[in-house]
């Protein structure tokens, strides 16, 4: 165990090549006990990170993090702390990079950001790289829009505060409610995607499900542990101008508005801000595509790194494809051969 509280794992290969990989995984519902998530340890094709990095020769390790839900700052501190265990009991890297996915990919972006003495270099996938803020924003303006299309589907507290009877009983409960809920009026879930501007492919209709599915359970399961753990509500929309709908006006009139609390916007300014200055080389993976994480979180990444003058040390890899982190063990492999280059070049 680290320090931190956390649950670390070290592999090893047969012959180790003297680098190491880290892997920083994604997000893990907060009513999860700690551990390491061992279904994010496996790409969406079935391809093992851990025989991924073994294969190549790399050392592997990673860690649970000392807590599940928001753990961003936190995060990026246990992983600093895992290269140093690393070392201790292995003895130390020629290079060590850093690979993570959504939360982990977010993680690894401010730990290469701010810790070029521990890393090497990066990979981070389908992250909200770009602008934290606006990713909070993206999930709480999914909800209060579906809530003015779906009123009373989904119980709301006094204030963005998730009942806990909503959170107790969303698969047996909430989730059919929803489905038959958009069965019973296909237009307003037209307008509902319309108006937020969630990734969905037109070519199957089964990704409208998984869209509206996943940005809710985000919603309703991350909301409390990001208020509890930034001190207050972090959402705001209170000058949002939504349109997009049959009524927009009407809209705008009705939906829910909450405003935000100034102690979540100064942490959010403060810890959960990427600069996009570069040490060492970051390359940034994502699906056009991304219903939880959108795309665009890319282009306002790349012009961060433009203004700090780290063009040349940021490597964006688009996959086009619907699907949040549904990358392929090629597109992997590109990714790393990338940084291996980048590394090379930064000398």
């Amino acid at each position: 165990m680290q320090p931190s509280g956390a649950i670390y794992r070290i592999c090893m290969p047969d012959t180790w090549n003297g680098d190491l990989m880290v892997w920083a995984h994604g997000y893990v519902d907060p009513q999860e006990p700690v551990a390491i998530p061992e279904g994010q340890l496996t790409l969406p094709d079935g391809t093992s990170l851990i025989d991924i990095a073994t294969g190549l020769d790399f050392a592997f390790a990673t860690t649970s993090y000392r807590y599940n839900g928001l753990v961003v700052p936190w995060g990026v501190q246990d992983v600093v702390q895992l290269v140093g265990i690393f070392e201790r009991l292995k003895g130390p890297a020629d290079k060590v990079i850093l690979v993570g996915a959504s939360e982990g990919g977010f993680i690894t972006a401010l730990a290469v950001e701010n810790y070029p003495q521990v890393f090497d270099g990066g990979i981070a996938a389908c992250g909200p790289v770009g602008d934290f803020r606006k990713q909070v924003d993206y999930f709480g303006d999914f909800r209060v829009v579906f809530d003015y299309f779906f009123p009373s589907v989904i119980p709301a507290g006094t204030g963005p505060e998730i009942p806990q009877e909503v959170i107790d009983n969303w698969d047996s409960t909430y989730v059919p409610a929803i489905r038959a809920a958009m069965a019973s009026d296909w237009h307003k879930v037209q307008q509902l995607i319309e108006v937020t501007g969630a990734p969905v492919n037109p070519n199957d209709l089964r990704t409208i499900d998984q869209t509206v599915m996943g940005l809710l359970w985000y919603n309703v399961h991350a909301t409390n542990d990001a208020i509890a753990k930034l001190y207050g509500n972090p959402y705001d929309n209170m000058t949002r101008v939504y349109s997009g709908s049959d009524d927009d006006t009407a809209l705008n009139a009705g939906v829910r508005r909450f405003a935000a609390d100034p102690i979540p916007l100064l942490a959010m300014n403060v810890y959960f801000k990427t600069t996009g200055n570069l040490d060492s080389p970051l390359v940034t993976l994502h699906t056009s595509g991304d219903p939880i994480v959108p795309s665009w979180h890319e282009a306002l990444y790349r012009a961060k790194a433009l203004a700090n003058g780290s063009l040349f040390e940021h490597f964006n890899v688009p996959v086009d494809r619907y699907g949040h982190c549904n990358f392929k063990a090629g597109e992997a492999l590109i990714s790393l051969l990338i940084l291996q280059v980048l590394i090379a070049i930064n000398g």
